[in-house]
């Protein structure tokens, strides 16, 4: 009987031992468990995360953790070789430092919708309705998109953010700023079909150094970039609208320098400063304007008439003395003011060499 009962106690004690090595064992299994699951969940969150990144919907605050984009200088050298269209002068393509990551050109064709919302006269942009405005503008690009279906198009509103005046108004400098709000609401049409926005100047009588930091709310977004018009530089003194103006390098130079330095101190995209110009005197010094990777700087052909005039001011003016990139005015009225003169057509103007990365319609 003590051999039973000695033998009994045994058993009790392994079956106690066995017992705590088992929920011990099962309390392991479930911690083991729960850590495997944690780590499990993290792992597919961080590659969820990770794996957005590199689409459109990337929340801002992940972009930190994204790897950095980078400049894709084939297809740039890609497209600036096919927008000199076997130009046989040497002048294009320009040879300058590849611009920074975001860049539009040469990657797109703008094409944008000119003027002011309180006249008629200056553009189609407030010529008609908004909506009217839109139509009109979408039913333009699909133009495009036909003439040169190897190149994205990217709408834009050029709106008139300064105008030159006949009168000297407040301060004798012979303009007019437009009010904010009329700017907010070029933005908010802007937004309806994803456009850039450019605020042009007309400085009459004053200067960039005075008017483009009065825009500088603006310029600091990033789908709002820069137009000048020399034509309304009135440094001899006369009058807006009386002779042609004119701009030297140093006045392009100072707003390419002032929107790269806009794009540096904010971390945005490249710049596009378009410079309007028809006439050999509008710039001078034009081998001294300095480009910049921060700003693309756009040449415009802004001459209206005669299909023969403007091919030859586009030649004179724009492609013989060569900056950067090209741009090609539009005149829904003007084109036909002359006899037998009409619209050019993309195709006409995709023969250019180089051709035009920048179309405005007016």
């Amino acid at each position: 009987m003590q051999i039973l009962q000695k033998t009994a106690d045994k058993i009790r004690i392994i079956t106690k031992k066995q017992l705590r090595l088992t929920v011990s064992a099962i309390f392991l299994l479930i911690g083991t468990l729960y850590v495997t699951s944690v780590l499990s969940n993290k792992f597919h969150f961080n590659s969820d995360k990770n794996s957005s990144l590199i689409g459109p919907e990337a929340p801002k605050d992940s972009v930190a953790a994204a790897a950095p984009l980078v400049l894709d200088t084939a297809l740039y050298d890609q497209k600036i070789i096919k927008i000199a269209n076997g130009d046989s002068s040497g002048r294009w393509p320009v040879k300058t430092a590849y611009p920074k990551v975001g860049a539009i050109l040469p990657f797109k064709r703008i094409v944008a919708y000119y003027g002011n919302f309180y006249s008629k006269k200056m553009g189609i942009l407030g010529e008609y309705p908004a909506a009217e405005m839109l139509q009109k503008l979408a039913a333009d690009i699909k133009k495009w998109e036909k003439a040169d279906s190897t190149m994205a198009v990217q709408p834009a509103l050029h709106y008139i953010a300064v105008t030159a005046q006949g009168s000297p108004g407040k301060g004798n400098k012979y303009r007019l700023r437009m009010p904010f709000k009329q700017i907010d609401s070029v933005l908010k049409l802007a937004a309806q079909i994803n456009a850039i926005v450019f605020l042009d100047i007309q400085v009459g009588m004053s200067t960039l150094q005075e008017e483009i930091p009065a825009l500088e709310p603006y310029l600091k977004m990033p789908q709002v970039h820069l137009g000048i018009d020399p034509e309304f530089s009135m440094k001899t003194g006369k009058k807006p609208g009386t002779v042609i103006g004119t701009m030297d390098a140093t006045d392009v130079n100072y707003a390419i320098n002032y929107l790269a330095n806009l794009a540096r101190v904010n971390n945005l995209p490249p710049k596009i400063l378009v410079v309007h110009r028809f006439t050999q005197p509008m710039i001078t010094n034009y081998k001294k304007i300095e480009t910049n990777p921060d700003v693309q700087v756009v040449m415009d052909m802004d001459g209206w008439g005669a299909q023969s005039r403007k091919f030859t001011s586009y030649k004179d003016y724009i492609a013989k003395e060569p900056v950067q990139f090209t741009g090609f005015k539009l005149f829904y009225k003007n084109d036909y003011r002359e006899p037998n003169s009409r619209m050019l057509t993309p195709e006409e103007i995709l023969r250019l060499k180089p051709q035009p990365l920048y179309i405005q319609y007016q």
